[in-house]
């Protein structure tokens, strides 16, 4: 059976847009769904009541959700998990088993709920399987409402694409959203220009700006035809700016339906980080952000 879309429930507003997000991209990708609560123990000399009132909260919480997805998108096949904390741990086993895992944010606010900025940002920088992660606003858009200038109704899904390590993991998943969506797809990458110490004599003023802005244009144009090809219902547009890639990915956010980053896999627990990029457009974006892991 193909591995499901799995998203975090705690019933916040946060996690109910995740829920529809993760509900919608269910159907999308032809998959089940899997609403899942984690619950922690926390002992107390009257350890009984206070299960129970997690319990309680997790019923509430799920049942918010079902009613959020069946108003949404009625048509999904979805399923219920509760599970013990810790939560991280729990989010990362759940990972290791989804298509992709969705969890609700607050962006630069922070994460409610059992999804706090340490837990879920672990999640991103240790799970096996992309992570989605979606405002409270970010199933307002997803790709649907607008007929904007682009004629197609839809709106971008945009893809940080690094020209340095352009990873085949990161580009297929955008593409694959793009195509799923009948969206455009917005390839973003940022160059910068050499600094100055590293280079013998002479050798900083070689190449002026403007070529290399050029070949950064023909590698890019070089990297994305081959995705062109395997997916010719798919609009590209490319944009090179020079500079640190943060800006122009949050800038290009905007309006879109989704955003694409990459994340390198650590070769050890110890040394897993989300990555300044990634870290940079989860705070700020203002769209759902896909976390992509690569090697």
């Amino acid at each position: 059976m193909p591995p499901p879309v799995i998203v975090g429930v705690d019933g916040s507003a946060q996690s109910l847009a995740a829920a529809e997000w993760a509900a919608r991209e269910a159907v999308r990708r032809r998959r089940s769904l899997r609403l899942l609560h984690v619950w922690s123990w926390h002992p107390r000399q009257d350890g009984e009541p206070a299960t129970a009132a997690q319990r309680l909260a997790a019923r509430r919480a799920l049942g918010e959700a079902e009613k959020r997805i069946g108003r949404a998108c009625p048509q999904v096949r979805f399923e219920e998990e509760q599970v013990e904390g810790p939560a991280t741990a729990a989010l990362l086993r759940a990972a290791a088993q989804a298509d992709v895992l969705v969890l609700g944010s607050r962006g630069l606010s922070g994460f409610t709920g059992f999804l706090v900025g340490s837990i879920a940002l672990g999640v991103v920088a240790r799970a096996a399987r992309p992570v989605v992660l979606v405002p409270a606003a970010g199933t307002a858009a997803d790709g649907y409402e607008t007929a904007g200038p682009q004629g197609s109704g839809r709106l971008d899904v945009v893809l940080g694409l690094d020209l340095a390590d352009p990873c085949d993991e990161v580009i297929e998943f955008a593409f694959e959203a793009a195509r799923d969506r009948g969206s455009r797809l917005r390839a973003v990458h940022a160059w910068q220009s050499p600094v100055p110490f590293g280079f013998g004599p002479g050798e900083i003023g070689l190449i002026e700006a403007p070529w290399r802005a050029d070949e950064w244009r023909d590698f890019m144009a070089a990297v994305l035809q081959t995705w062109r090809d395997k997916y010719p219902g798919v609009e590209v547009v490319e944009t090179l700016t020079e500079g640190r890639p943060a800006a122009p990915l949050i800038h290009a956010a905007y309006g879109a339906s989704l955003l694409v980053v990459g994340r390198r896999i650590a070769q050890g627990p110890a040394l897993a980080r989300t990555g300044p990029v990634a870290h940079a457009v989860i705070q700020h974006a203002g769209c759902p952000v896909a976390v992509v892991p690569h090697e």
